[in-house]
């Protein structure tokens, strides 16, 4: 896996939090709520990220979350290492305590590969990437689907 399910939990709190105004907070129970993620779990998980920066938190009747910078700033790869812990892709894939050119795993060479273009997405899509790919994506599934058309026999009589 890529990432932990908490980190998947908390890029999927961040998109809802994108398309926010700049004074506009988010509360917990509604985007746990609308994405079926676990009120507690979530409440935890977006605490952690306002004490990473990522997440401003605001007390009180029109409080919650809302993001600290715009969603173009905020890449993937920054929330999975306030998630999951930063060098989470700098440990070897065998499982061995040192891996490196010297003293590599026999899986060393084709992670090293595999972990730059991993790297190289996360590090490249920001929340908004993703908020305007879900938007886009379900604008194409809310479109009215046309009825086919069929050819249609006359009968002279």
């Amino acid at each position: 896996m890529l990432y932990s399910r908490s980190a998947e939990y908390a890029l999927r709190a961040l998109v809802q939090m994108a398309p926010l105004a700049h004074d506009e907070y988010a509360l917990v129970k509604n985007i746990a709520a609308d994405d079926g993620i676990p009120l507690h779990f979530l409440a935890k998980i977006l605490q952690d990220l306002a004490r990473h920066g990522l997440l401003k938190s605001s007390k009180g009747p029109r409080g919650g979350f809302r993001l600290s910078q715009p969603p173009e700033e905020i890449s993937m790869l920054r929330i999975v290492e306030a998630v999951d812990g930063a060098g989470r892709y700098d440990r070897c894939i065998g499982g061995r305590p040192e891996c490196n050119d010297r003293a590599a795993c026999g899986m060393h060479d084709s992670w090293m590969e595999l972990r730059s273009r991993i790297i190289e997405y996360l590090g490249g899509t920001s929340i908004a990437d993703l908020a305007k790919a879900l938007s886009e994506k379900r604008r194409r599934l809310a479109r009215p689907r046309r009825p086919k058309k069929t050819a249609s026999k006359t009968r002279r009589e």
